[in-house]
């Protein structure tokens, strides 16, 4: 692959990752957080996911089907949700509940950037402008969703806990950690099981999802709304 190649994929990658972490931290344009633990997320994420590559591998030889979609969404919900606390969430920089949301999404599209940059290699190596195209289409609007709504949902049960004891935030963070796996499983087995047809459905669903989460972190973000 030559150089200008390589070059396409990696900003064809990344850069839309970088619009919708742009999107993401206007959520939090009252109190921003400081851009070093936004710059440490985001590149955590980034990471994980040489890392995880060869776990899902070594899992794919002995799962299949719907156990391997589990496992392969339960590695991928664990990493970003380890980045995100490696680079943040265990610092006192996290002192008040959208924090978590905005850096474990930080951590997903840090996440999706790379995973994207390896899904382009393929097209923009063969010169497949068309297919090029398609699928830094679809992981923007799908691929690169799913993971900010899978890791939001992470941030949102940290956010309602945030004020309650020890043991409470630690079961919200174990609850959170449950239901991103599951709406990252049921969105690759829908991706994967279902045709051209129902995959507009998906990716609608994802989109509406992404509204509630909204909606959500507005109601986080209301206490602090008088101070804006």
């Amino acid at each position: 692959m030559s150089g200008v190649a390589l070059l396409i994929a990696v900003v064809g990658g990344i850069l839309p990752a970088l619009l919708w972490l742009t999107f993401w931290l206007m959520e939090d344009r009252c109190d921003p957080e400081p851009k070093r633990y936004i710059f440490f997320c985001f590149i955590g994420g980034m990471v994980a996911v040489p890392l995880i590559l060869p776990i899902e591998q070594y899992v794919a030889h002995y799962l299949a089907g719907t156990q391997l979609l589990l496992a392969w969404a339960t590695l991928e919900e664990l990493f970003k949700f380890a980045a995100a606390y490696a680079a943040a969430l265990r610092f006192r920089v996290f002192d008040e509940p959208l924090d978590g949301v905005i850096y474990l999404v930080t951590a997903a599209l840090g996440f999706s950037a790379l995973e994207n940059v390896f899904f382009l290699l393929s097209p923009v190596g063969d010169g497949d402008l068309l297919r090029t195209i398609v699928t830094g289409d679809l992981r923007f609007i799908g691929a690169t969703l799913l993971h900010t709504l899978s890791s939001a949902t992470i941030g949102v049960a940290l956010a309602l806990s945030f004020y309650k004891s020890v043991a409470l935030r630690k079961f919200a963070a174990f609850a959170g950690v449950i239901l991103a796996v599951a709406l990252h499983t049921l969105f690759n087995f829908f991706i994967l099981t279902s045709g051209k047809g129902s995959t507009f459905m998906v990716f609608l669903a994802i989109w509406l999802g992404i509204v509630v989460l909204l909606f959500t972190i507005e109601q986080v973000k209301q206490p602090a709304r008088d101070y804006c």
